[in-house]
């Protein structure tokens, strides 16, 4: 390929495409008509000496050279569009409309931080949170029903590393926390948590999804364990105030014990050798056609900041 002699152009239709996942989106976006966009990805595919896209059933699918291409191609129009035409957002000046989905729990302990973050910037911008029953953010964020998801997304952050660039997001790392045992205070096994003690002790599970076992039960399965698990919920508010007026007891990320609304009727202590479960990493995720975007960058920097100065490390 000559690039001395190549039209730029075809490299914003590339991006567009890659970003889509459809040459008519795309041709929307780039406020030109479906033929053009098509004529410019055969110049660009003559250019570069192969296909980039085949045509699949759901849309333009990237061609391995594709993929690899798409990183470096998006970080250099970036960085021509923020060297030529810089854009700033003011949130005390530009009004802006942001849907974030959180479950319960991140959004009981992080919405106050973010509209006290709104607050003390004076900015005009309106958040509306989007209820998120499910683990799995990314068919919310790929139809365009939220504009930013947070919360612990293990399933699809793996997904993602292991997709790369075609997934079509990108996702940063918030905070951790990690996994304790949460009773009631007054709890019988509140001064003394054996192994034994838990496994005989009853359960209270929140699962989203409904399933009657967690991580916690495959740890305990491993060591030849089991525990009987009394009541699954699928709320921590609902948790908290289930667990407060028995003897049922749960496991919860000690970060999210906040979100029962009743922290301070529960005791939290460490779960029992040799019992252990991997960091509960708290995410958020976001499209990659809203990643250049000055509104959405402040969004994204807002939140970031707001949880890094609010929520302890551990």
């Amino acid at each position: 390929m000559n690039f001395r002699t190549l039209d730029l152009n075809l490299l914003r239709v590339f991006d567009a495409v890659m970003t889509e996942g459809s040459l008519t989106r795309a041709a929307q976006v780039l406020s030109v008509t479906q033929p053009a966009a098509s004529h410019s990805l055969k110049r660009l595919h003559e250019a570069v000496g192969e296909p980039l896209f085949v045509r699949g059933a759901h849309g333009m699918k990237p061609t391995p050279r594709a993929q690899a291409l798409w990183p470096v191609v998006r970080e250099g129009l970036g960085e021509l569009q923020r060297a030529l035409a810089p854009e700033e957002f003011d949130p005390r000046t530009q009004e802006a409309n942001f849907r974030i989905t959180m479950p319960d729990a991140p959004a009981a302990v992080l919405t106050p931080m973010f509209v006290r973050a709104i607050e003390s910037r004076q900015a005009r911008v309106n958040l509306r949170i989007v209820p998120l029953t499910s683990r799995d953010p990314r068919a919310m964020l790929r139809d365009g029903e939220a504009d930013l998801a947070v919360g612990h997304f293990p399933e699809a952050i793996a997904a993602l590393v292991a997709g790369g660039a075609q997934t079509g997001l990108l996702h940063r790392q918030l905070h951790r926390s990690h996994y304790v045992c949460v009773m009631r205070r007054g709890h019988p096994l509140a001064d003394t948590l054996t192994l034994d003690a838990f496994c005989e002790a009853h359960h209270l599970l929140v699962s989203f999804s409904g399933r009657p076992h967690g991580m916690i039960d495959e740890a305990l399965a491993a060591l030849g364990r089991r525990r009987r698990i009394v009541l699954t919920v699928n709320q921590y508010f609902t948790a908290g105030r289930v667990v407060t007026q028995s003897d049922l007891i749960t496991v919860l990320p000690l970060s999210f014990v906040a979100a029962t609304g009743t922290s301070h009727r529960l005791v939290t202590r460490p779960l029992p050798g040799p019992v252990t479960l991997p960091p509960v990493g708290v995410q958020m995720v976001w499209p990659v056609r809203q990643d250049a975007d000055p509104a959405h960058r402040w969004l994204r920097q807002l939140v970031q900041q707001a949880v890094g100065r609010e929520v302890p490390a551990e």
